[in-house]
């Protein structure tokens, strides 16, 4: 007798696997080594167990295809044999015969779980007492999928939707965020020089809805997603020319450019007034050979303030600069990468959060009025930089005739006067020559910014007069600063030129000017009434 005990132990079943193509087909596990299934819903059963399972094998976990009806796969440990050895079988028949498939899993590794991806054929995860694999030829060749995953044991995993979820034995539960490029993945694309992904449907939520300071750095919590979409490209070699992606809209107009050459802000800790790992280290594209995973925010790029901030509903190492671009409305887009000259192209489509119950209407009369106070803040910018770069290059001059002197300081007096000082904004200081300066009408707009962007609905009538009375005010101060470049700042050049000095050149900024973006806490006051 091949099992002496038998009589003397029990087994129980320990897997159940119903198939999704029939519902009357189910697979079920026992732990003392048998595979048992039913094709009329349990009222008959057929033992189509492996010959050489013995007893005391445990099925920990079996699956059926999502494929066919006589396709499933079944994960054995033998741990009460002294035996660590994986085990992985597959049938294709029904059970009738099973392939033992275990080729690149280590010898000493015993398999916990099998599941078969239900969108792409032959792509399997299996877990194992250390970490995670995955089989794209249907469990005859497998790899590892451990990436940052603790080695631990692994005792199931599921697929949802995109992602694969782990249970661990002591280490929590852990998710791979976004499957579809492994279902994409093929020799086709590894051996091409170049590849860009689909990207899955994106929704547009909200990062962080906490409106209090995150949890201390040493107190353990999980991760979320990214916030935006998730950008997946593949590199055969590194390239030394740049790598760009942009992304259009379905009007063909560019809301991103990013490049493997940009050059992120570096971050001052000394200028923060917030902890360092609360802040989002900069994204940049990679020209590195190999698999790259690229996310973008789903805003336009950051409008031109003079302050900055790091909101308090902050993330341990992920919370972005505030005030971020407007975000993009729900609809179809196009990526584009270019890598070695050549580009690549797909479709990216984006939705709401579902949560949100905002017309599309109200929706996109709160994406103009985010656009338009852009608009104002990068002409309010451009024009302050402008005229303190005028009053940079006035006070750089060595010596200024006295001839000249007099117009140099009317030039002067009017670029301060325009350009103003930084400082708190209200209603009240529309009704003053200092709270028109371009200076405090950035400080205006941010504000009112801000203010737009706390929630995802239509602006409120304040917010639409109030642009209203910050733009009346900004055409004001741009004609007075037009006027002083077309008038006064000519007639001065005249004169420096005859003096033999530099004339002032308004397409050439000034080696430290002062234009440096002050960081803050969000809580500052910066709506001082």
């Amino acid at each position: 007798d091949a099992d002496p005990a038998k009589g003397k132990h029990r087994g129980v079943i320990y897997s159940v696997a119903p198939s999704p193509k029939d519902a009357m087909l189910i697979w079920a596990g026992t732990d003392d080594g048998l595979i048992q299934v039913t094709r009329d819903g349990g009222k008959n059963w057929q033992n189509v167990t492996p010959q050489e399972l013995t007893p005391w094998s445990k099925l920990a976990q079996m699956d059926a295809s999502h494929f066919d009806t006589t396709t499933a796969y079944a994960a054995v440990n033998r741990f009460r044999l002294d035996d660590l050895h994986p085990y992985i079988y597959r049938t294709h028949d029904a059970g009738k015969t099973w392939q033992l498939v275990v080729n690149g899993l280590p010898d000493n590794e015993p398999v916990n779980t099998v599941r078969e991806d239900p969108e792409r054929k032959g792509l399997l995860f299996a877990g194992t007492e250390r970490t995670v694999y995955v089989s794209w030829d249907d469990g005859d060749h497998w790899q590892s999928l451990q990436k940052n995953l603790p080695p631990t044991s692994i005792r199931d995993l599921v697929i949802h939707h995109d992602d694969v979820v782990v249970g661990t034995h002591g280490r929590s539960f852990w998710i791979l965020d976004n499957i579809t490029p492994l279902r994409q993945s093929s020799a086709e694309v590894t051996n091409a020089p170049a590849h860009l992904f689909a990207p899955q449907l994106t929704y547009r939520v909200r990062r962080n809805n906490n409106t209090d300071t995150p949890l201390p750095p040493e107190e353990p919590a999980g991760q979320n997603p990214p916030d935006g979409a998730m950008i997946d490209y593949w590199l055969k070699s590194a390239t030394s020319s740049p790598v760009t992606l942009e992304i259009v809209d379905a009007a063909g107009k560019v809301v991103r450019h990013f490049s493997s050459s940009d050059k992120p802000e570096a971050v001052n800790p000394k200028e923060l007034n917030v902890p360092m790992y609360w802040v989002r280290p900069a994204r940049t594209l990679s020209s590195a050979a190999g698999m790259h995973r690229f996310i973008w925010n789903l805003t336009y790029p950051e409008p031109e303030v003079l302050a900055h901030d790091y909101p308090i509903s902050a993330i341990y190492h992920d919370t972005p600069r505030y005030p971020q671009g407007a975000a993009v409305l729900p609809g179809q887009y196009k990526i584009i990468l270019t890598a070695s000259g050549k580009t690549y192209s797909q479709k990216l489509g984006i939705k709401m959060d579902p949560r949100v119950k905002t017309s599309p209407e109200d929706m996109r009369r709160e994406f103009e009025l985010d656009r338009k106070i852009a608009d104002a803040l990068h002409r309010d910018y451009e024009a302050l930089q402008q005229a303190r770069s005028v009053r940079a290059r006035l006070k750089a001059l060595a010596t200024v005739p006295d001839a000249i002197k007099q117009a140099a300081s009317a030039v002067d007096s009017k670029a301060a006067n325009i350009a103003g000082e930084e400082g708190g904004y209200g209603a009240r200081y529309l009704s003053t020559p200092e709270g028109r300066s371009l200076a405090r009408l950035n400080s205006g707009f941010s504000a009112l910014l801000s203010a737009l962007d706390t929630a995802d609905a239509a602006p409120t009538s304040q917010q639409v007069d109030m642009f209203g009375e910050l733009n009346k005010a900004l055409e004001e101060q741009l004609g007075a600063w037009s006027e002083l470049k077309s008038k006064e700042i000519p007639e001065l050049n005249e004169q420096l030129k005859k003096a033999g000095l530099p004339a002032i050149d308004l397409q050439k900024s000034v080696s430290g000017e002062t234009d440096s973006i002050q960081t803050t806490t969000q809580d500052r006051d910066r709506n001082e009434e």
